[in-house]
C-alpha cells in the first residue's frame, strides 16, 4: 500500500516522543479504574447489585485484587462501598461510567462498520477505548453518522 510523502516514517523529537509515552502511561493508569467502573455500572443495571465476588469473576481476578481496587475506587469518590453489602457508583462514578460506555460504542461500532466481527470489534474497542484521543473518537463518531 502506498503511503502519502506527508505521512512518510520520521522520529518525533524527543519531547514529542516524551509526551505521547506521558499520554499512554496515563491511559494505562486510569484503564483499570475505568474498567471497574463501567463493570459496576452494568453489574447494577443488568443485576441491581454489584458485588465484589462477581466483579471478580468477570475480571477473572481474585477477591484480593478487587478488593484493593475497590478500596481506591473509593478513595476516588467513585464508589460507595459497606462492608457485606452491595457496592455502588457516586455520581461522579456513575458519569464516568457512562463516559466509558459511550466511548466503548463509538469505537466498537466504528471497528464494525470498516467490517470487524463482532467478536473482535469487542475486543479490539476494550483496549482501544482507554488510550483514543478526543479528536479521534470524535472523527469516529462523524464517520458513523455519515453512514447513516
Amino acid at each position: 500500500m502506498k503511503r502519502p510523502k506527508d505521512m512518510a516514517q520520521t522520529l518525533p523529537t524527543e519531547t514529542d516522543q516524551a509526551r505521547i509515552f506521558s499520554h499512554v502511561r496515563n491511559a494505562n493508569d486510569s484503564e483499570v479504574t475505568e474498567d471497574y467502573v463501567e463493570l459496576i455500572a452494568d453489574l447494577l443495571d443488568s443485576q441491581g447489585e454489584a458485588r465484589a465476588v462477581d466483579i471478580a469473576k468477570r475480571m477473572g481476578v481474585t477477591g484480593p485484587t478487587v478488593n484493593k481496587a475497590l478500596a481506591r475506587l473509593v478513595k476516588e469518590g467513585l464508589i460507595d462501598k459497606q462492608p457485606y453489602r452491595s457496592i455502588f457508583l457516586t455520581t461522579a462514578g456513575r458519569e464516568l461510567a457512562e463516559k466509558c460506555k459511550s466511548r466503548h460504542v463509538i469505537v466498537r461500532d466504528f471497528l464494525l462498520s470498516l467490517g470487524i466481527s463482532k467478536a473482535v470489534a469487542e475486543r479490539d474497542a476494550e483496549g482501544i477505548e482507554h488510550h483514543v484521543s478526543a479528536e479521534t473518537l470524535q472523527a469516529m463518531k462523524a464517520a458513523l453518522m455519515r453512514q447513516d
